[in-house]
Order: C-alpha cells, then sequence, then structure tokens
C-alpha cells in the first residue's frame, strides 16, 4: 500500500502559479518561499540570516501567521528584496454593485430643481480616489439651470435628447452617444436642453483628500 504522504502546497501542479491571493498570509508566506528558494537557501539559512526561529519562519512560509513589520524587514534584508516584494501577490477583495432599474439612490443636489433626477448607480471609495456614477435625467424645461463646481474630473455620456453642455467657457452640442471627459473645477453644467427628456451617464472622480 503507498505510503500517505502530504504534499508541499508550492510543488501542487494543478495549483495555478502566479494567481493572486485573497489572504495577506498566505501570499506573503508564498513569496517568501519563492525568494528564498530562488537564492538555494533553506529554512534554516534563512532563519539564521533573519534571526528567526526555524518554526516562526515554517508558520510564516505556510500562511498559519502574520508577521510583524520588523519580522519582514528582517526578511527582506536576508533575501535583498523591498519589504513590498512581499506583498506582490495579495488581492484584496473587490466588492461590486449592482443596481437594478429605478432602484438607485436619489440625489438632491445643490441648485438642482423639479425635473432635474440624479440617481446615484454607486460609490467606490478607494485607497486615494472616490468614484461616483450617476444617472441624470432631465424633464422640464429650465430658464436658468445651475452651473457646477467641483474637485476631480467627470465623464459624461448622453443617453437620449439633445443638450447644450457648457464647461468653462465653451458650449458643447451633445446628442445621444456624445461624451465629454473634463476637469470639474470649472464651471460646467447642461445650458440649454433642446430636446426632452434628456438621459445622461455622469461619473465623478475626485481624490479623497479633495472630498468636500
Amino acid at each position: 500500500m503507498p505510503e500517505d504522504t502530504m504534499k508541499d502546497p508550492s510543488q501542487d501542479p494543478h495549483a495555478l502559479e502566479g494567481a493572486p491571493e485573497n489572504s495577506l498570509e498566505v501570499a506573503i508566506g508564498r513569496q517568501v518561499r519563492e525568494y528564498r528558494t530562488k537564492l538555494g537557501m533553506t529554512v534554516a539559512d534563512l532563519g539564521r540570516q533573519a534571526k528567526l526561529s526555524h518554526g516562526m519562519l515554517s508558520k510564516i512560509e505556510n500562511g498559519v501567521t502574520s508577521p510583524s513589520l520588523s519580522t519582514l524587514q528582517a526578511l527582506s534584508r536576508a533575501l535583498n528584496v523591498p519589504v513590498t516584494a512581499f506583498f506582490r501577490k495579495f488581492e484584496e477583495q473587490r466588492d461590486a454593485t449592482f443596481v437594478k432599474a429605478g432602484e438607485g439612490l436619489l440625489i438632491e443636489r445643490r441648485g438642482t430643481r423639479a425635473g432635474h433626477q440624479y440617481q446615484l448607480l454607486g460609490h467606490t471609495i478607494g485607497k486615494s480616489l472616490v468614484v461616483e456614477p450617476y444617472l441624470v435625467t432631465l424633464t422640464e424645461e429650465s430658464d436658468v439651470f445651475p452651473l457646477f463646481q467641483h474637485a476631480g474630473l467627470e465623464f459624461i455620456y448622453l443617453l437620449e435628447g439633445e443638450v447644450a453642455y457648457r464647461h468653462s467657457n465653451k458650449l458643447y452640442p451633445m446628442k445621444p452617444g456624445d461624451s465629454l471627459y473634463f476637469d470639474a473645477d470649472a464651471p460646467h453644467g447642461p445650458e440649454e436642453l433642446i430636446k426632452l427628456p434628456i438621459r445622461l451617464l455622469s461619473v465623478i472622480v475626485y481624490s479623497r483628500a479633495g472630498d468636500n
């Protein structure tokens, strides 16, 4: 009867080589083992150079413990790689936002009036950026439409109707399929509602520091 042995995950031919890990500890452990084997070092060799016990290093490589920053620094010096190299295979969970038709959050923006509807379709906050997609519906004509001014960049894509859209001192006549990408710090907004109803997709991106 063949001997039942535990396989080393790093030797599994069915493993996805280079696949990103969603567990930080496992991702770090995999990178430590990879750099160690590339240098032809044993666990004992690396342990001596990084001043870590054999047991601790084994736990790190197997992803069962979370190493401290000082431990990562010791490993980076012993392996001659930057600390950031241990995080290269880590992939944080990326969430998705699904909004069914008509179920977006209605937003009342400053200066909006009856017949001007802003529907927030999602809200993503990254490490440095905020992304806000809106479905804008204009159903009533207005003599004076408010201009907006805010931090970041904005992209608009006209889905239905016709509008003359102002950005700074320029006016852009837009029909379905037309798009406009601009610096949102300059005054902007629909100036003339040519053909109603008007529906457009607006995506605003700004840095968290500029969140005002």
